[in-house]
Parts: structure tokens; sequence; C-alpha cells
């Protein structure tokens, strides 16, 4: 990797997380911090929406090395190479629009990896003002978004083998949890009430199922087993279809194969598809649940409290059916590009709730 290809990245890094910058500037919110974690965890969202996209689209391998593209930094320079792969393969890995795909993916990616440097260091130039706790912050989410860079250079360079994809899904859902919690740090709080310890306990369970079942819709997603199963409720005219659960969760694996490198079966796939199903239904029944405990604890918050709480309860209810209906709309109309896209970016939009609201039932305040 040259020294070029670093600096031309680099240089595309700014321009693209500048963006944002410049537009929280031109709205006057620049010196407020709050506004600024707004703008990068809007612009992570997006970068999750843009990445099931890419993989929608089969472009995770469109350009087949990294950083770069063939050694370029982007696909106009490298466009020799690219035609001549798509002239081998003209439906492989390898195409035009599938290297823009990647690259542009790429190209946002570490335009979000310049917002939390940036905003690590607003946070180091302030943290008189701001504090210590939200520089420390601040410099978690810094090394998450390095990790997380890493693992989509191991997404490429290991051709897309399922765990390492899963797991650079989570690790951006994990940057919106990190964002959204540290919207919440930033708030001034005065005359914090403590609640009882299982107000606390419960949020924190919710959010740990949650994030089970979006790892497992991740792990249908990576596999392509959303098509494993058709009809519903019934998955392939039966309740109990043949399923191969060793194969389908064995983690360590090629794309498409077994632990021994045999194709892998349909009934690995449906075990992956029917597992995934059976957590919705968990999921549905959990939510409720917990919205009406989260609804119990209004007794410890005043009126501004339960204003927000009643706000972030009714955007989990919607968020919630939205993800029952795209999901549901994946396998009665054959996964749809639209209905894949809500999908993922309503798991994401599901932490940002679940975080909100476990913020609230930790700091009943007025002011919330």
């Amino acid at each position: 990797m040259s020294w070029q290809l670093v600096i031309q990245l680099l240089f595309i890094a700014v321009f693209v997380g500048a963006i944002p910058i410049m537009y929280s500037a031109f709205k006057g919110n620049v010196n407020k911090l709050q506004n600024v974690v707004w703008v990068v965890l809007f612009f992570t969202f997006d970068l999750i929406l843009f990445g099931a996209f890419t993989r929608l689209t089969d472009s995770g391998l469109g350009c087949p090395d990294w950083p770069g593209c063939y050694g370029h930094s982007n696909p106009i320079l490298a466009m020799d190479h690219i035609l001549d792969a798509q002239n081998q393969m003209p439906f492989g890995p390898v195409t035009v629009s599938k290297a823009w795909i990647e690259m542009l993916h790429r190209y946002f990616a570490s335009g979000v990896g310049f917002l939390l440097t940036c905003l690590m260091g607003i946070t180091w130039v302030k943290r008189v003002q701001f504090g210590s706790k939200v520089f420390y912050f601040s410099v978690g989410l810094f090394l998450l978004v390095c990790l997380q860079g890493a693992f989509g250079a191991l997404t490429v360079t290991m051709k897309l083998q399922p765990i390492i994809v899963t797991m650079h899904l989570m690790l951006a859902l994990s940057l919106i949890v990190g964002l959204t919690s540290l919207t919440e740090v930033i708030q001034k709080r005065d005359g914090l009430l403590k609640p009882q310890m299982y107000s606390v306990a419960i949020p924190l369970i919710m959010m740990f199922i949650v994030s089970v079942q979006i790892f497992l819709g991740a792990w249908v997603s990576t596999n392509y087993a959303v098509l494993a199963c058709s009809g519903f409720p019934q998955c392939n005219g039966q309740w109990m279809p043949n399923m191969d659960f060793m194969n389908g969760f064995t983690w360590w694996r090629e794309l498409g194969k077994t632990a021994t490198g045999e194709y892998i079966n349909l009934q690995a796939l449906i075990a992956i598809h029917w597992t995934h199903r059976i957590g919705a239904l968990i999921i549905t029944l959990s939510m409720m649940l917990f919205l009406f405990f989260f609804h119990s604890l209004r007794r410890y918050g005043n009126a501004q409290w339960i204003i927000r709480a009643a706000y972030w309860e009714k955007y989990l209810c919607v968020i919630l059916g939205i993800q029952l209906l795209s999901g549901l709309s994946n396998v009665v109309f054959q996964w749809p590009m639209i209905a894949a896209l809500i999908h993922t970016g309503g798991a994401a939009a599901l932490l940002i709730g679940l975080t909100k609201l476990t913020s609230l039932s930790l700091y009943p305040s007025s002011k919330q």
C-alpha cells in the first residue's frame, strides 16, 4: 500500500466528513456539542443503511482488495482492472457498478471515522467545560470505530465470511448505541431521583434480548437465508420443517459452506431463518412487557419526564410495527430491496429508542 493511496483516501475521508460538520456550522450549532453528536449519529445511521445496500446488491467484493480498489483510491483509476474482471465474469462479484457501491461505502465509513476523530478532539479541547466523562466516552467511540473499520477490512480480505460480516454490522450498531448514550451523558442533570434497582436491570435485559435478535437477523442476511422459508406463518408449508442447526449455527466457516468445506444445505439455511422468526415472536412479547413496565415508572418522574417517556414509548411501538411489517414483506414479496433496507434501519432505530428509555429509567429528572 503506497503513501500516495493513503493520502488520497485520507483526503476523501476529510472531505466526506467535513460535509456534515459544515452543515452544522452553517446552522449555528457548531459550538453545541450535543447537536454535533446528533449529526454524527445521523451520518452513522445512513452509513448502516448504505452498508445494507452494499450487501443486498452483492457489492461487498466490488473491489477485491482493501483499502483501495486494485491499489487505487477510486474506481476511475482502477477501471481497466474492473472492466477486465467484468468481461471475464459479467455477473461476478466485480463490476463497474459494484465497485462504485463498495468504494462509496468505504468513503462514507472513513467519513464517520473522521467525524468521531473530530468529536474526540472537541471534547479534549473543551474537557474542562464538558467534563472528563464526555471526553473518555468519545475516546471509547473512536476506538470502537477503529475496531469496526478493522472488521470492514476483514470483510473483504476474508471474502464475506458470515461471522465477520455479522460482527461488522453489530459494531456499527454499537456505535449507534454509544452515540445515543453520549447525547444523554452530555445533558446536565440536577436533582436526580434514584430509581429502584429493577428499573435499571429490566431495560438492560431488553437491550440484550433485542441485540441477540438483531444478531440473528444479521446472520440470516449474511448467509442469504431470507428466502429459505416461504410462506407465513408456516415455513415451506410446515410448522416444524426439517432443519440442520449444527451447520446453520457453525460460526467460523466460509460463505455458503460448512466448517468442513462442503456446500451448505438448505436445511441449515431453514434453521437460520426459522430461529429468527421465533426470535421475532419473543421480541414482540418482550417489548410489550417492557413498555408496560416502563409505563409504571411514571410515578417516579415529573411532568417533563413523563412527556419524554411517552414520546419514546410511542416511538418504539411504531418502530416495532415497522419491523414486523418489513420482516414479513421480505418473505411474502421475496425480499424486495426497500423492505430489506427498512428492516435494517428499523433495527438501528429500535436501539436508539431503547437507549433513550434506558437512560430515562436511570435518570428520572425535571431536567430531562
